[in-house]
């Protein structure tokens, strides 16, 4: 089969209503392919990752309880609803935890970096039909043809998916994969679902709670044992300051010891660092570590090449997915960084921002079909990797890795219309 015929297969194979709505990406002949070691790398980075959301419940609830820094529970809980709070801290809930762990890796010279934690990840449903058409095309797919689609179901329990109008670009996804699961499956509205399956996937941000009226009911069904809605209704575990609570030196104690030694250091080696961009002014004689300022408004007059930062809302919020929100400090005029910097502080004690260390990725060379052209070209790119873990008997099982390859001009790396989507595989001659 030639580069061409592969790529009119997986066209053909597209369902009738598309995966994203409104949305469309570019198609290659080729999963991206990823060297055997490291695939090994990915599934010990699962296990890392589960052990850190573990921690990251444990230190919350022991931060509310006073036996960690208060602080830690008043960072995580800035600018939401204190009856979504509380509902997050009974003890009903305590050990309940996301089932779906999609990191955001930026594939660097050497290794990776993770860009973010996401657990109400999209692209299940896509990586799942990337993984079943690529591998009928013969391809070696990380998770086999079923793995997204058996992990999902196994999640699910036969369950009902919820999906919020502010997530209906993802509902083509869901609706796919519901299909595909057979098994009485339903995508229904978020906003008017009246509780019918023991199990329910939350499909939607939990900023969006006051436009969803049946979040009531079922934060009520979960109360009553009568529902399990999953990932949990704990916003403390959506926020993206966990990188930068791992970096504090006043918790380091707590993450070796919750983590254990080697991989406390081994996530320290993929963990960009992280801060937290509070305005508390400092002690004259104190400054920030990393970047030695005693004031966050210096960075203002740092020089572009200084500025390899980028600058994010923490979350909840309308602006906390995708890539709103997100200031890329080096590529920004001097008076645009100063104005989004200034923001993030005025904002912090309703929507705390962080400030992270950028990692530019690497660049690759992989094939696409030219649209205009009808013919195969390969992309200079850099690529985002999206490994999906779901947490099955307490264990991170790797089912799928998506790839998002970008044109080497963009710098923040998601998809778009002039992006290569794929699934990845085993490196031929790796196995």
């Amino acid at each position: 089969m030639t580069a061409i015929e592969k790529v009119e297969a997986v066209r053909v194979a597209m369902p009738r209503e598309g995966l994203f709505a409104e949305k469309d990406w570019l198609l290659s002949p080729e999963a991206f392919p990823l060297e055997e070691k490291f695939v090994d790398e990915l599934e010990k980075l699962g296990y890392r990752l589960n052990l850190f959301q573990r921690a990251c419940n444990l230190l919350y609830q022991l931060s509310v309880s006073g036996k960690q820094p208060r602080w830690v529970a008043d960072y995580l809980d800035r600018g939401k609803p204190a009856e979504l709070v509380e509902f997050s801290r009974r003890k009903k809930f305590r050990d309940e935890l996301p089932h779906v762990i999609r990191p955001d890796l930026v594939l660097a010279e050497n290794g990776f970096a993770i860009a973010e934690l996401d657990t109400v990840p999209g692209g299940i449903g896509l990586t799942a039909w990337l993984n079943q058409t690529y591998a009928s095309l013969g391809e070696d797919v990380i998770g086999g043809a079923r793995g997204m689609l058996d992990g999902f179901g196994a999640m699910l329990d036969g369950g009902d998916i919820l999906v919020s109008h502010e997530a209906a670009t993802y509902r083509p996804e869901m609706e796919w994969l519901a299909h595909q699961l057979d098994s009485g499956v339903g995508v229904h509205d978020a906003e008017t679902y009246a509780p019918a399956k023991k199990t329910v996937y939350r499909f939607f941000e939990l900023f969006d709670l006051p436009n969803v009226p049946a979040a009531q009911t079922l934060m009520e069904s979960a109360s009553a044992d009568d529902l399990r809605v999953t990932p949990p209704f704990k916003p403390y575990l959506e926020e993206k300051m966990w990188f930068a609570l791992f970096w504090l030196r006043p918790l380091r104690e707590f993450w070796r010891r919750e983590l254990g030694e080697r991989h406390f250091l081994k996530l320290q080696e993929v963990i960009p660092y992280t801060w937290i961009v509070d305005p508390t002014p400092l002690p004259q004689h104190a400054v920030i570590p990393e970047i030695e300022v005693n004031d966050w408004r210096e960075l203002a007059h740092f020089s572009q090449k200084q500025r390899e930062l980028i600058l994010k809302i923490s979350g909840f919020s309308d602006i906390a997915w995708g890539s709103r929100g997100v200031s890329l400090a080096a590529d920004m005029p001097q008076h645009e960084w100063q104005a989004a910097l200034e923001n993030a502080l005025q904002q912090f004690d309703s929507h705390p921002y962080i400030l992270q260390r950028f990692h530019k990725g690497r660049l690759v060379q992989h094939p696409y079909f030219d649209r205009d052209e009808n013919a195969i070209r390969d992309m200079q790119g850099r690529v985002r990797l999206c490994p999906y873990f779901f947490i099955l008997e307490g264990k991170a099982e790797l089912r799928g890795v998506l790839a998002t390859i970008c044109p080497a001009d963009k710098k923040l790396l998601h998809g778009m219309r002039d992006a290569i989507l794929a699934p990845c595989a085993v490196k031929p001659g790796n196995r």
